[in-house]
């Protein structure tokens, strides 16, 4: 891999200013009260950005783009999904979760239900969730380092979580918040700028070769001499008879010169192999992916497993947003239920506009860089556009401006997901002060660093649908409920995580499992909200209305809480003197003055 210096030059300053300005907000952090929820003073536009430069990851930025170039109309459901799910939050859950004034997820249901034995089983859920939904983002920032630079994909994982560790062992929320929201418009300026030129390059000529087509029926070619190398194993297909150059093992067989390739019959490629494609040849494509342009175009084209599969992705996403442990913190910082509504219409709006851009990038990369359909390595669709369409500086410079994008929404997210397990591993199952934060941060950061070295990469978007999934059937049915039910007792509470929790995790084993011995695993393996979330709830609901005891004998008060108008008063916060704010709010007055 050459050497882009400005793509270097880009990651760095990413870098030094994230660093700068945790470092510059980390400084009135004090107390445990400024770790977890930044005195809960954040204002309503500032926390919408935050936000959604939290929520913007790695499968926004790289993977949207990537899944529009492999699946087509199909993928479109992923940034739909992503934004509607604020609405469910909107409408069911911001301005009641935090009028119940708690800390962390854990914490919320503990105060609706009384049960430390509930609190306990839900810590688990949040920690595992965060470490699944970090380990893509490493993964994704390995490959952006890896495809700008020359140096190991392990080395941008490391990268991402020491600069994001140091902050939030500095200060906490208080520290994160300011950076995600710089690098939410760092992220929109990164996306926007190079789609407004690429495009503008592809309607006044088309780069380098002209204009190509991508409303025919038959498969993408390959417009020039191509050459492939293969740096995973794959299996890929064709649809005509394919002539091509091989040197390497295809079809477990050493090639050395010429090969033909057959349709109809799915082929390997071992890892190591070169492939070099003369110019018209069809794109080969990996197994899973859209191969004809018509089927690409065309929602819906894989039948009825691939039709139930786009509703329970549209399951896991929609209901999956509010179910995230690492967005919900973010709720705890407004200073009221208002504030927490408006900042969710202000997210909605933000995250609306950023969508835009991936999805016309994805479009762009179905033509101009095929070659990814070969390797699978779809995901580095966005950060390969921009030199495959203005080969020289200019294509240069584009990419470097996407890698710092790609930079900033590794370093948001993973800090949001940072933070929501510390908080959540310092509080229940350390004392909870702000050394406890610390060192509970350090544990936290190791694990999905070394996850992300050492396991298979995955389809970025695709494996945090999982994630999506599993926080849908658990968190979700638990928060809808026990929002807006009385009669929700905490043994139904835990079946229903229970329930929903270890089917989604029983499919995620069964789906790795398929992947490394034939994928014979079936659709609902791959999606498994459609039947994971409705069974969640059918359990809470069960086994609620048949336990006679698990609710607290306060219930009416506590409902009064959550839904009583934040002007009336009855807001109050959790575990004050537990973790020492008491003075700390003394000394601050009302705790900070919020605007809109």
């Amino acid at each position: 891999m050459q050497l882009n210096p400005w793509a270097l030059t880009a990651i760095i300053v990413v870098i030094v200013v994230t660093f700068y300005l945790g470092h510059r907000s980390s400084r009135s952090a004090t107390s445990t009260h400024d770790f977890l929820v930044a005195r809960r003073t954040v204002r309503s536009r500032r926390n919408a950005a935050a936000i959604s430069g939290e929520y913007l990851s790695a499968a926004s930025f790289l993977g949207i783009a990537g899944i529009v170039l492999k699946e087509g109309a199909d993928a479109l459901w992923f940034p739909i999904g992503f934004t509607a799910g604020y609405l469910a939050l909107m409408l069911f859950v911001a301005a009641p979760l935090r009028r119940s004034g708690a800390y962390t997820l854990p914490d919320f249901l503990e105060a609706r239900l009384g049960s430390k034995a509930l609190r306990r089983f839900s810590t688990a859920f949040v920690i595992f969730i965060g470490i699944l939904y970090m380990v893509p983002q490493l993964q994704a920032a390995g490959l952006t380092l890896a495809t700008m630079l020359p140096i190991p994909a392990w080395a941008g994982a490391v990268l991402v979580m020491v600069v994001v560790a140091l902050n939030v062992i500095a200060g906490g929320m208080r520290a994160i918040t300011v950076v995600q929201a710089f690098q939410y418009w760092l992220k929109l300026f990164a996306v926007a700028v190079p789609t407004f030129i690429l495009c503008a390059v592809f309607f006044s000529g088309g780069g380098p070769g002209g204009v190509r087509p991508l409303g025919a029926s038959a498969p993408p070619v390959f417009p020039q001499e191509t050459k492939v190398s293969v740096q995973t194993d794959v299996t890929l297909k064709v649809t005509a008879e394919t002539y091509f150059f091989a040197y390497g093992r295809i079809d477990h067989a050493p090639a050395d010169g010429p090969a033909r390739w057959a349709p109809l019959v799915p082929h390997s490629v071992s890892e190591g192999t070169t492939l070099r494609f003369p110019a018209g040849t069809p794109v080969p494509v990996v197994a899973e992916s859209t191969a004809l342009n018509d089927d690409w175009l065309s929602p819906g084209s894989s039948g009825l497993s691939g039709l139930l599969e786009t509703y329970s992705l549209m399951f896991a996403l929609f209901l999956g947003t509010m179910g995230l442990p690492h967005v919900l913190v973010r709720f705890y910082t407004n200073p009221d239920g208002k504030a927490a509504r408006r900042t969710t219409v202000h997210v909605l709006l933000l995250l609306g506009l950023f969508y835009l851009f991936p999805t016309m990038l994805g479009a762009l990369s179905r033509m101009y860089v095929p070659q990814l359909l070969v390797t699978g390595k779809t995901d580095a669709a966005v950060l390969s556009l921009p030199t495959a369409i203005l080969p020289g500086v200019g294509g240069q410079i584009l990419a470097a401006v996407t890698a710092a994008g790609a930079f900033a929404a590794f370093l948001s997210s993973t800090s949001g997901l940072l933070v929501s397990v510390a908080g959540v591993v310092s509080t229940d199952v350390l004392p909870g002060r702000v050394w406890d934060f610390r060192l509970a941060t350090g544990i936290t950061a190791v694990i999905p660093m070394v996850l992300a070295a050492t396991l298979r990469p995955d389809d970025i978007s695709l494996s945090i649908g999982m994630t999506f999934a599993l926080a849908a059937s658990t968190f979700c049915p638990l928060l809808v409920l026990g929002i807006w039910w009385r009669k929700l007792s905490w043994p139904g509470a835990m079946a229903g995580m229970t329930v929903g929790g270890g089917l989604v995790l029983a499919a995620l084993v069964i789906n790795i499992v398929s992947g490394y011995t034939g994928g014979w695993a079936p659709w609902f393996t791959n999606q498994p909200a459609l039947i994971s979330v409705p069974a969640a709830f059918l359990t809470t609901y069960l086994v609620s209305r048949v336990t006679g005891y698990g609710r607290p004998e306060h219930v009416h008060d506590i409902m009064l809480r959550l839904h009583a108008p934040d002007p009336l008063g009855f807001m109050r916060d959790r575990a004050v003197a537990r973790f020492g704010q008491a003075e700390e709010k003394t000394r601050t007055g009302k705790g900070g003055r919020h605007r809109k």
